[in-house]
């Protein structure tokens, strides 16, 4: 199964990727993540998550100034498998990720409290090679007076194509569907985002995905983002190995 760029993978991994996200709104951002993924046995994962990126600040009068740097909010999470047949083609996983208050929340890098986010994955085989991923969960902040406990939901639907046979490079176009807000009530914010992931070698453990994430309700105020990530699957190989 592809990773796509907003819906989590049930499957344990051992890897290593960066995702970068670049906002086209007119104070600009580029927010990136930092992601190491490792496995204990076939069934469990640790994941830790280190945010860092750049954004032009704006004042209370709504002037964009200049670009400054910072880190976010650092995450660590646990996965474990629940569920999977491999001749039926699923898995069933259930992640809960503790996201740390490191980021400095008076320069917008941060929310200044820890949240938990427990969810469910679920990733499906379809035929001719299609596949769709679901997550759902909760956020849920120690600091209710600055946030609110919200909900998501994502879903990952598309194909993946591949040339030169067994080993040959993969593409998989792709569209997820992404929504989220707050549990007590009020409307959600809904996005679409069609993506094409890929694998830059053969052997299909160095990978990329881009995307366009365009907001569909609640749309004041968000623009389109453009997302990409680069991935290396290092249980399968050297940085360099399978070119």
């Amino acid at each position: 199964l592809p990773l796509a760029l907003g819906t989590e993978k049930a499957l344990p991994e051992d890897e290593y990727y960066l995702e970068t996200t670049i906002g086209t709104e007119e104070a600009g951002s580029v927010m990136n993540k930092f992601i190491y993924e490792k496995r204990f046995g076939s069934q469990t994962q640790i994941e830790v998550v280190a945010p860092f990126g750049w954004q032009q600040r704006v004042d209370d009068e709504g002037a964009v100034g200049n670009w400054q740097g910072g880190i976010g909010d650092m995450a660590v999470g646990v996965k474990r498998v629940l569920f999977h047949d491999l001749g039926m083609g699923t898995i069933t996983s259930f992640t809960l990720e503790t996201i740390l208050p490191t980021g400095n929340e008076a320069e917008g890098f941060g929310k200044g409290y820890t949240v938990f986010e427990p969810f469910l994955t679920l990733g499906q085989f379809l035929p001719f090679d299609a596949f769709v991923q679901v997550q759902t969960g909760v956020e849920l902040p120690t600091d209710t007076k600055k946030g609110e406990n919200e909900g998501l939901f994502r879903m990952a639907l598309g194909r993946t194509f591949t040339a030169g046979g067994e080993w040959g490079r993969a593409f998989s176009p792709m569209v997820e569907f992404l929504g989220g807000g707050e549990l007590e009530g009020g409307p959600w914010a809904w996005d679409v985002m069609p993506e094409l992931h890929f694998t830059l070698n053969q052997r299909q453990h160095v990978m990329a995905n881009i995307g366009v994430r365009f907001p569909l309700t609640q749309t004041e105020g968000r623009e389109p983002q453009i997302m990409f990530l680069v991935l290396w699957d290092w249980f399968d190989g050297g940085l360099l190995e399978g070119w």
